[in-house]
């Protein structure tokens, strides 16, 4: 019997006596590269002022500080959408050089930069964003970029994929072969 289903068993057991509440986190037995992924990820948000300047955390992670601009904040931190545009390029970026190195590409170098377009009204939200790879490579050809940039999108960037159908990304590399 699987973890989860005895955590479930003796719920269902203790129930009649007792008001007992558990939380279960069923672990996805996918492994990538021998990482186990969770089907649940956390995180957490305090306020450390008394404007919007916010601590965050996850996992055992170091704590990154977001705040927005005055007057509503002081600017002592990454905005929320600056931190998505990171994530968008850590991801991303992870997905190409994992692809290329798996094509037996060797990579030297690599950089991604993010730009993003807001709407006027509210929700400011992303209306568009450009994503520039920039790959130093002797032997990484035109087409296997544009391959991996496929594959990223569609199969391995999750925060991509978040967004795919809702904002448009424009891809755009530029390949260093010295």
């Amino acid at each position: 019997m699987e973890d989860y289903q005895k955590c479930t068993y003796l719920y269902f057991n203790f129930f009649l006596k007792f008001t007992v509440q558990i939380i279960i986190t069923k672990k996805n037995n996918e492994q990538h590269k021998g990482i186990q992924m969770s089907e649940t990820l956390t995180a957490s948000a305090t306020l450390i002022n008394q404007k919007v300047k916010f601590e965050g955390k996850s996992g055992d992670n170091p704590p990154v500080i977001l705040d927005y601009t005055p007057p509503y904040g002081d600017n002592e931190g990454y905005t929320s959408l600056q931190l998505f545009l990171v994530s968008l390029c850590s991801c991303s970026g992870t997905a190409l050089i994992f692809l290329l190195r798996k094509m037996q590409k060797t990579i030297n170098g690599f950089s991604v930069n993010a730009s993003g377009e807001r709407r006027e009204e509210h929700p400011t939200y992303f209306k568009s964003i450009n994503l520039e790879f920039t790959i130093n490579s002797p032997d990484a050809s035109d087409e296997d970029v544009q391959k991996v940039i496929a594959l990223s999108e569609e199969k391995l960037c999750p925060v991509w994929g978040m967004i795919k159908n809702t904002v448009p990304v424009k891809t755009a590399f530029i390949i260093i072969t010295q």
